[in-house]
This record gives C-alpha cells, sequence and structure tokens, in this order.
C-alpha cells in the first residue's frame, strides 16, 4: 500500500505526458496532495473546480435512480485530457485521483489503467 505522495510520484513517472496529479476531497473541495502544475496551471484550483464537476454528476445520477457507481470522468480538451477517477473501499469514498495529461504524448487507455491501479493501492 502506497500513501498518497508515493501514489502521486508513481502517477507522474509511469504515465507517459503527465503534466500534474493531485489527490482530492470532493466534500470540501481540498487537495490532499498534488504534484506537477506550475505558474500556468494551479493544481488546487483545479481539484476545487472539479469537485463541482463529480458533485453534479452524482447529482444527476441521483436524479436519475442511477444505481451506479462513476468509474471514471474525462474531459478533452484541445491540447489536455482531465482524467478524474472516484476512489472506493474503506476511507476512500469522498476522495478522487485528478489527472491531466498532453494529449499529443498520453495514451489515454494506458493512463486509464495505470490510475485505476494506482487508486486501488493507495492507502490513505
Amino acid at each position: 500500500m502506497a500513501n498518497v505522495e508515493i501514489s502521486l510520484k508513481e502517477i507522474m513517472t509511469r504515465v507517459e505526458g503527465s503534466l500534474a496529479a493531485a489527490v482530492g476531497d470532493y466534500t470540501s473541495g481540498m487537495a490532499l496532495g498534488s504534484l506537477g502544475g506550475g505558474r500556468d496551471f494551479d493544481v488546487h484550483v483545479a481539484v476545487a473546480g472539479n469537485t463541482d464537476v463529480i458533485r453534479a454528476k452524482l447529482h444527476t445520477m441521483e436524479l436519475l435512480g442511477l444505481q451506479e457507481q462513476i468509474d471514471d470522468i474525462l474531459i478533452t480538451l484541445g491540447n489536455q485530457y482531465h482524467l478524474i477517477t472516484l476512489g472506493k473501499g474503506r476511507g476512500k469514498t469522498n476522495l478522487f485521483l485528478y489527472l491531466v495529461l498532453d494529449k499529443h504524448k498520453a495514451n489515454l487507455a494506458m493512463a486509464r489503467h495505470q490510475l485505476r491501479r494506482v487508486e486501488e493501492e493507495m492507502e490513505v
């Protein structure tokens, strides 16, 4: 089992094209940890904003009566992919992993696979 810091380092090194990664809490909007980003991309602002995306989707699913779990949410931009994977298991029910990828360098299928694997092994 890996802690948040180790999990984020693993994502950033194993997933080609990674620009930023974070673990966030979608009840508070706070980041528990982050790597990457920079002056032009504030990961903490992105985590806070994406909590609204998750909450909206969960609310819509509730209104529709869907008894499903979200595996992941993909947002495709001109030059980037933003991938959100919700935590599963004890202690991770309100958490999500957030990954920003360079669209031209990343393999989206491999990124999704690695993100799920890291989420499963992450210990909070």
